[in-house]
């Protein structure tokens, strides 16, 4: 069968060094045997895939956890094997998370040699108070090291994961940690805003200043609304000025650098994931791994969880995803997708939105404006059709 359908994969280690105070991901620390029996199931996954013939890949994307806590030998022994199972496109992405201060020459280099070209680094702040805070392992100069590293290494595709809104951050020390990795010229930079979830050491310090933030009240540790917002804004002029353009709400690149992968998702393309707790979206079917360690080992992957997408569910994905994107949705693919318009089935939401000045309509892409996207998760609630 001819290999015509797109396909990305996603990898999930969910081991790392030490679990962050806010972190509420399927990740945590772990002995080598068990990385070792885990990453025997995880290829006996890989291998049980049952449409290899009908894909080609365009991304691979291995996240966690810290993907780089492993001997490199693994990250070179999947990458093998997918390249075995799977027809890999030769100008795929290749996308690798790592810590600062879990990588070293040798592991970058076998990293390339594996046909990784693109690392994600874990940063999060410049400042190494608000590291300590928010229980990270490293500090900036181990950032520093590990940066020089991977250029060293030839490294020419690198994402930094940066996040505002700390407890204690000031518009100023966020600045600061801006300008800092803008010195380092990245291609890529993701800027997240901390989210306080349930279950994390964050929350049961701070759940109490998050009420009180969204009562309009002063918060006693985290930034105000206000100087979130003040965040926000310079997040957006600074790099700018450095010429990275903003294509997804929390995303910014050098023109040619954006994350194919990322954008897959947004997109609607189909994906498949392996590993613990990891979910895959085929032919309109969503399906996901368990998160329990001994069921996966026990070829748990073989009885995922599953749920067919009405085509109703599959119109607000559409929407709710690709509305992330800075140039928004296209018309067009709307109409040749689900073979209606966009029109029929959302225009009076696309009117009432576009008449509060959240939306705009040109040129046959339908986007957030900019107070669209300081509104966006109740613009997206607007796309919900089983309300």
């Amino acid at each position: 069968m001819q290999k015509t359908k797109d396909l990305e994969i996603y990898i999930h280690i969910p081991f790392c060094i030490k679990k962050c105070s806010y972190c509420d991901f399927l990740s945590f620390p772990s002995s080598s045997k068990l990385q070792e029996s885990y990453l025997s199931t995880l290829k006996k996954e890989i291998k049980a895939f049952p449409y290899h013939e009908e894909y080609r890949v365009i991304t691979v994307f291995f996240g966690g956890g810290t993907p780089s806590v492993l001997d490199a030998k693994w990250i070179t022994e999947i990458m093998e094997l997918v390249r075995s199972q799977f027809h890999l496109e030769p100008e795929a992405e290749v996308s690798l998370e790592c810590n600062p201060g879990t990588v070293d020459a040798e592991k970058l280099s076998s990293y390339r040699r594996a046909g990784i070209n693109r690392l994600s680094i874990g940063l999060q702040s410049a400042d190494d108070r608000e590291l300590g805070l928010l229980g990270r392992i490293h500090t900036w100069k181990d950032f520093e090291r590990t940066y020089e590293l991977a250029r060293r290494e030839g490294f020419d595709n690198i994402n930094i994961d940066l996040m505002s809104a700390l407890p204690g951050q000031t518009p100023d020390s966020w600045e600061q940690t801006i300008r800092c990795v803008l010195e380092k010229k990245p291609e890529h930079i993701s800027a997240y805003s901390l989210i306080i979830e349930e279950g994390t050491p964050f929350y049961h310090r701070y759940a109490e200043d998050v009420k009180r933030r969204d009562r309009g009240e002063q918060p006693e540790y985290l930034p105000s609304e206000e100087e979130e917002r003040r965040m926000y804004v310079r997040t957006e002029t600074l790099l700018a000025e450095a010429g990275m353009h903003r294509y997804e709400i929390s995303n910014y690149a050098l023109p040619g650098y954006e994350c194919r992968h990322n954008k897959g998702y947004w997109q609607g393309t189909d994906y498949v994931g392996f590993g613990l707790g990891a979910s895959s979206l085929l032919r309109g079917v969503r399906c996901q791994n368990t998160e329990k360690m001994e069921a996966y080992q026990n070829d748990g992957f073989l009885n995922k969880k599953r749920e067919i997408l009405s085509v109703e569910e599959q119109m607000e994905e559409f929407m709710f995803l690709g509305l992330r994107m800075i140039r928004g949705v296209s018309m067009a693919d709307f109409a040749r997708r689900f073979g209606k318009s966009m029109d029929e089935v959302y225009g009076d939401v696309l009117k009432r939105q576009m008449e509060l000045g959240l939306l705009q309509k040109k040129e046959g892409q339908v986007y957030l404006t900019p107070r669209g996207i300081d509104l966006s998760n109740c613009v997206m609630a607007e796309f919900l059709l089983s309300v």
